[in-house]
């Protein structure tokens, strides 16, 4: 099915229509067009406000220039390798730019080009997250221990589920080879603005004391945190009186319960591989890690990134291509 070029008229009817709850497909039946044609044009010309129409014909008319008149020259490609060098991954290159009206360059353009500079012998495809299957754990019963008068995420207000408010926090540590040396990560919900720290000994007062030192400057926007079980969140009664927030822990082995926490712990990894022991970690290379999380465009966040969804701030990431 091609797509089809829509006129302004057209793009009002469908601003009008969603604005009054109709369906995808009672809008493509009432402008004459196929549904997947309303599909696209709301997917392609949102922007941070919804779907506005006239906004979205801008959008559309850039886009067609730039594919009419515009190739991608050796001087784009540089800046694209760029940005996989702080490793931004190719959906997020391409989302990025088409956001900033900075070109258009498909990510499955961007991952051709990296496997060919791989099949050269470069090593831009070392900056792509590495994909990791899990295995399920065999056991179901909690070895730790029990931590002590902790709040189960089954108490935990159902808002939070919902990720619309900024101030839920997730927790966890990410550990050094031979157990040498850990990580603290935390990272809000709704923003998925992520904090780090580090602690030489994974104990409950070193993690206590990095958890408060990252959320402190954040307090007004802290509500709850949702934990790991492991005994280094011991202390989570004294989290709960520095901070005044409540404090609600997984249930062990579920970590899809702090999936967000998960996931941003396999981004980290990135800079603190499983190889590498943490007792000595620099504060700019927390710095450095940290940075490149919270200024990386997320799909979720409509290629936003964390810092401009948390601060509600707007920068310009990318360079226009073939300026």
């Amino acid at each position: 099915m091609s797509y089809t070029q829509l006129t302004l008229e057209q793009r009002y009817t469908i601003y009008a229509l969603k604005k009054r709850g109709k369906t995808q497909t009672e809008i493509a039946e009432t402008i004459g067009v196929h549904k997947s044609t309303v599909s696209r044009e709301i997917k392609r010309n949102t922007g941070g406000r919804g779907y506005r129409y006239k906004q979205a014909h801008r959008f559309a008319i850039k886009r067609r220039k730039c594919k009419a008149n515009k190739r991608i020259t050796d001087e784009d490609w540089e800046k694209v390798e760029e940005l996989i060098k702080k490793q931004w991954s190719p959906e997020q290159i391409s989302g990025r730019l088409d956001k900033e009206d900075n070109g258009s360059i498909s990510h499955e353009w961007i991952y051709q080009y990296i496997w060919r500079d791989k099949e050269n012998g470069g090593g831009l495809h070392e900056n792509l997250r590495a994909q990791k299957k899990y295995r399920k754990r065999s056991g179901s019963k909690d070895k730790r221990g029990k931590i002590k008068n902790r709040t189960s995420i089954e108490e935990r207000p159902e808002v939070v589920d919902e990720k619309d408010r900024t101030g839920d926090w997730e927790a966890d540590t990410v550990v050094g080879k031979n157990h040498k040396g850990a990580l603290v990560t935390m990272v809000e919900r709704k923003n998925m603005y992520a904090l780090i720290g580090h602690v030489k000994r994974k104990t409950a007062e070193g993690v206590l004391e990095e958890q408060v030192k990252q959320l402190k400057p954040h307090k007004g926007n802290v509500l709850t945190i949702t934990q790991d079980n492991g005994k280094e969140f011991a202390n989570h009664e004294k989290l709960g009186e520095e901070l005044e927030v409540d404090v609600y822990f997984a249930h062990p082995y579920a970590s899809w319960e702090r999936g967000l926490n998960e996931n941003t712990n396999g981004l980290f990894r990135q800079y603190f591989p499983k190889d590498r022991e943490l007792l000595d970690v620099k504060p700019e290379e927390l710095e450095k890690a940290e940075n490149r999380l919270n200024h990386r465009p997320r799909k979720s966040l409509g290629y936003r990134t964390p810092h401009e969804a948390y601060y509600g701030t707007t920068e310009n990431l990318t360079v226009a291509l073939g300026s």
